[in-house]
């Protein structure tokens, strides 16, 4: 997992086509392999360790449907992109 710097050149590309701040600190998740509700548990309580100004970039084997409505409720701005190999959801605080 890469934490608090600047994005790759990967991570980088697909913030850009978001609304997120493009230059903002990142960290990755990667949830790929895990089942319901392991995704939304750890990806809800890192948001929660993250100072604001972070923007989250999760991967997903689908679009976390069951996360979104939490985000809002939170205070978070979202956006998925598909890829080739996974569903990218970049969340950053409001």
């Amino acid at each position: 997992m890469t934490s608090n710097h600047q994005p790759t050149e990967q991570i980088a590309a697909l913030i850009s086509e978001t609304g997120a701040p493009g230059d903002a600190p990142t960290e990755r998740l990667d949830v790929q392999s895990l089942g319901p509700p392991k995704p939304l548990k750890q990806t809800l309580e890192r948001l929660a360790d993250l100072d604001d100004d972070i923007v989250l970039v999760q991967f997903n084997d689908r679009a976390p449907q069951h996360l979104y409505p939490k985000l809002e409720d939170r205070g978070y701005e979202y956006e998925s992109v598909e890829t080739d190999d996974a569903t990218v959801t970049v969340i950053w605080h409001r």
